[in-house]
């Protein structure tokens, strides 16, 4: 990801610190967050400085290296044990996030040298999520056509993961070729992902995009104006269901009724094989504020968080939904693009 003319990774490690950018004061203003320790880091993950499948898991992966790397020798494994439980329970939904926290774990277990082992795992599950999403933009490039209209909901580009992203990654890789291409994205209520960070990116790239209100995409879709819909995912079952960002279903719905193609990309990582289906995906339920209030930044300059619904008032705001497999085209992974049924999923696997 390339900001003011400098590369930057969504999270990475030095020292003993976990270095994050801070997605909530995004677009506004870019600032680097420091998290000291793990609870520090737990703190990033559950408050949504870092935000994103892939960007979850390498957070939690680098905080479970932090963890090993506090630990005293006279309670060493107890003080591991608890740090796991903290950071998987930060945020229940990510598979990436216990994909990476037990990697972590089970290599500084298994070694003579646990810290060492730990904060190696840790980067290599970052380094692998960077390629893995370079490789989803290929393979996903080979579905967008010169001159595509592309709808997306929330965010899953360059800071939904460590770098390229799943969704917008295709969307990169075809802009780079010289593909016109023409993004619309949903601005993604309540906390406006696509709104804040998709089209934050995209200027930054120089995709041509507009942001969408939540409640436009079906009359586009009915109007031929989307050739191509494209999402993330925040945990795929082993048959084909996904999990991902609020409001992706009515989507999938829509984008069936109308004939346009609906594409979920993600890593491997974001794979649960022991999930067998959406029904048993564990949905997130965050907090009313989210939605009675919104953040954003005055004429003055100055963030400020303001209430916008009517005082008093009770909120449900469940983070994700779950999509079944029958309204999904295809998944875009790592390895190539699979259609989402289970025969297909084991064949990644094997």
């Amino acid at each position: 990801m390339r900001v003011d003319n400098k590369n930057y990774r969504t999270v990475w490690m030095k020292d003993t610190s976990v270095f994050l950018i801070e997605q909530n004061l995004l677009p506004f203003i870019f600032k680097i967050y420091e998290a000291k320790d793990y609870l520090d880091t737990c703190h990033a993950i559950k408050n949504m400085i870092v935000r994103g499948a892939g960007a979850i898991g390498a957070t939690a992966g680098l905080g479970m290296a932090q963890a090993f790397l506090e630990a005293r020798e006279d309670d060493f494994w107890e003080y591991i044990d608890k740090a796991k439980k903290d950071i998987e329970a930060t945020r229940p939904t990510a598979q990436n996030l216990f994909y990476a926290v037990n990697r972590v774990y089970h290599a500084g277990k298994s070694s003579t040298d646990p810290r060492a082992a730990a904060i190696k795992e840790a980067q290599k599950i970052a380094d692998e999520d960077v390629e893995s999403c370079r490789k989803i933009g290929e393979y996903g490039n080979e579905l967008i056509k010169d001159g595509f209209n592309i709808e997306t909901h929330c965010n899953a580009g360059w800071l939904a993961f460590v770098d390229w992203g799943s969704a917008l990654s295709p969307i990169y890789v075809a802009f780079r070729e010289g593909k016109k291409v023409f993004v619309y994205a949903d601005e993604t209520r309540p906390r406006s992902q696509g709104a804040r960070l998709t089209a934050w990116e995209l200027k930054n790239e120089g995709v041509p995009y507009v942001i969408l209100p939540d409640n436009v995409g079906a009359y586009l879709m009915s109007s031929g104006k989307i050739d191509l819909m494209i999402v993330g995912a925040d945990r795929i079952a082993r048959n084909g269901d996904v999990a991902n960002k609020i409001g992706t279903f009515e989507k999938a719905i829509v984008a069936k009724e109308f004939n346009v193609p609906f594409y979920v990309a993600a890593p491997t990582s974001t794979f649960d094989l022991d999930c067998n289906s959406g029904k048993e995906i564990p949905i997130e339920e965050r907090s009313e504020d989210e939605v009675l209030y919104q953040t954003g930044l005055t004429t003055k300059g100055k963030m400020e968080k303001i209430l916008v619904c009517s005082p008093g008032s009770k909120v449900i705001n469940p983070a994700f939904d779950v999509t079944p497999a029958k309204y999904i085209t295809g998944i875009i992974t790592e390895k190539g693009i699979i259609k989402p049924a289970e025969n297909s999923i084991k064949k990644l696997f094997s």
